[in-house]
Formats: structure tokens, sequence, C-alpha cells
């Protein structure tokens, strides 16, 4: 298991911005990890006293970015900064989230992968049954400009 203090290491998003707690299991294809944080009654995402369940896309973004950075740290290198470019065929089954008693459990696999973009799936569950599901695209910035 990977924890958060790890996280923080791999992928930009800090502080209550980085939404996942750990890594359950990953491989080179694919990743499942664990949350709390959508109780957070500080929550940065949270608007009106609610987190919405389209906020469930930035938890796919970012799962996406955490498997990037342990597969480039793997590599013995640093996953380059990346865009989100587009998001398709993203099906949200529920209105909110902030009101869910237990963990959410969040899967990406990568679909298709080049030099300078990614297309991964995602899919965010909460006691077994399914939030959102979709597709995600991130361009990556290669060579001396990605700081």
């Amino acid at each position: 298991m990977i924890d958060r203090d790890t996280l923080l290491t791999l992928i930009p998003h800090q502080g209550a911005m980085c939404l996942w707690d750990e890594v359950i299991e990953w491989d080179a294809q694919r990743l499942r990890l664990r949350t709390h944080s959508h109780r957070d009654p500080s929550h940065p995402l949270r608007s009106d006293d609610r987190l919405r369940a389209l906020h469930l896309c930035e938890y796919g973004a970012q799962a996406m970015a955490v498997h990037g950075g342990l597969r480039a740290r793997d590599g013995g290198g640093k996953a380059p900064p990346g865009m989100l470019v587009a998001l398709r065929g993203i099906a949200l089954h529920v209105a909110r989230i902030d009101d869910l008693p237990g963990d959410l459990e969040g899967e990406a696999e990568v679909l298709i992968e080049a030099e300078d973009s990614q297309q991964y799936a995602f899919r965010i569950r909460h006691a077994g049954t399914l939030l959102a599901e979709g597709r995600a695209v991130v361009m990556l910035r290669q060579g001396s400009d990605a700081a």
C-alpha cells in the first residue's frame, strides 16, 4: 500500500487538493486508490456546503496523475507535467458525494498512450456502487520546457 505522504511526492496537487489518501494496488496498466476526503467539511472543491458528483472527474484525473507518477518513479524519473484536455463518456450516477459515509475507491486504467499524451478510463465507487465513470485525455509537456 502507498500512503498519502508518498502520493504528495508524485503529483503536483498538494495539501487539501491532493484528493486521494492511498494506493491500494497498481501495475503498469492500472491502479486502485482509496480516500475519505469527500467527507471533509473544508474540502477545497465544496460550494454551498456540498461536494457535487461533477468533482469526481477531478478525482479521476488525479488518479491518472498518481499512476503516471508511480510509473515514472519506477523508471527512475519524474512524470512530466500534464494538462487535462478532454473528458469523454462521463456518466455521473449520483448528484453529490459529501453525504456518503464510507471511503471512495477509484480505478484508473491506461487506454492509449503516446510520448506526449495519455488517455485513461476511470471509475469511482462507494461501497461497491458505481458513482462515476468516464475517460480523460492528458497532454504531457516533454523536454526542457517541462518545468
